[in-house]
């Protein structure tokens, strides 16, 4: 049995569903709007309601390649039944939806094993202002409430802030935090970090790192830097480069994660702060044009509210 196999325990239970639901709200909301409209006086998919539909799709945030995608995997459908009715349009939008996903998501990290790394290196990367460090508080609090040790690195020395951030979410979870002073080298912080995780023999380290998004260059050299360093004590780390995204800043959030995949290799993704906006199609455009799974959504405040993403379950939330 694999050090994470607590990733196969059923994690929808009640209180997680309820709070899909009501995180997903705001798109919900916009999206059938705007969708009730599109069809409005039509009985039959035609060509003005396929047009209405790509432009539904483009403005709540899909993006323009998986909005034409989707479109035109309909288009074949509807050139099959030449009567396919309005009101089996919803339908039909889910499963396309979800059989991209499906696509996209190979991994079901319902039933994702990690092997047996320990410890696990998880390196998280991402602007500031994506919600990161809440992201690592609250993904060091599913971790543990499963039973492992997890020790979090404050490698973001470049703003005061972020390593007090880090240590208060460290006393709230409970969780050891390795910090050295505003200005240290980052590379340092990661390195001080795997040692005492491998002397302390704990399962999970988790690695902040700067939220700057300067030039493409330095911001490779330096994540290059803190990755070469943290393989002198664990060969093949980081294991994961957990990119964060806002999910409220939309058609923002595709161009981050174009900067920062061509920064590093970026294997996982975590889209945050879907609760608070009308803008959830990110997670369907994104999934669909980087090919990198989406592992955690963000949904809510609560400590509990960052989610292990399950694309059946996010889409039958969405058109529920």
């Amino acid at each position: 049995m694999g050090l994470f196999d607590f990733f196969k325990k059923k994690e929808t239970a009640p209180e997680a569903q309820e709070a899909l639901d009501k995180g997903l709200e705001k798109t919900k909301e916009g999206f059938f709007s705007k969708l009730t409209k599109a069809v409005a006086g039509k009985s039959t998919v035609d060509d003005d309601v396929l047009d209405n539909l790509e432009e539904v799709l483009v403005t709540s945030d899909v993006g323009v390649s998986t909005t034409l995608k989707i479109i035109e995997r309909i288009q074949e459908r509807v050139a099959k039944d030449k009567y396919l009715s309005t009101t089996e349009l919803n339908g039909l939008l889910r499963d396309e939806i979800q059989l991209l996903l499906a696509e996209n998501n190979s991994n079901d990290f319902r039933n994702f094993e990690y092997g047996d790394h320990k410890p696990y290196v998880i390196m998280v990367v991402g602007v500031n202002g994506v919600g990161k460090t809440t992201t690592i508080g609250k993904l060091a609090h599913k971790l543990k409430k499963e039973g492992l040790n997890v020790v979090l690195g404050a490698a973001d020395t470049f703003r005061a802030a972020a390593v007090d951030q880090i240590k208060l979410w460290g006393e709230r979870v409970g969780v050891r935090v390795v910090a050295q002073a505003m200005g240290s080298d980052p590379a340092s912080v990661a390195f001080d970090t795997l040692q005492s995780a491998v002397a302390n023999k704990e399962d999970v380290v988790i690695i902040d790192t700067a939220g700057r998004l300067h030039n493409k260059v330095g911001l490779m050299n330096e994540l290059g830097k803190i990755k070469n360093v943290m393989q002198k004590i664990i060969p093949n780390a980081p294991h994961e480069i957990l990119l964060v995204l806002d999910g409220s800043t939309g058609q923002n959030a595709f161009e981050q994660c174009k900067q920062f995949t061509e920064a590093t290799d970026v294997n996982a993704l975590a889209i945050t702060k879907l609760d608070g906006t009308a803008k959830g199609g990110v997670v369907i455009g994104i999934s669909d044009q980087f090919k990198i799974p989406v592992k955690y959504i963000g949904v809510g405040e609560k400590m509990d509210d960052l989610q292990l993403f399950d694309k059946k379950e996010f889409v039958n939330s969405l058109f529920k």
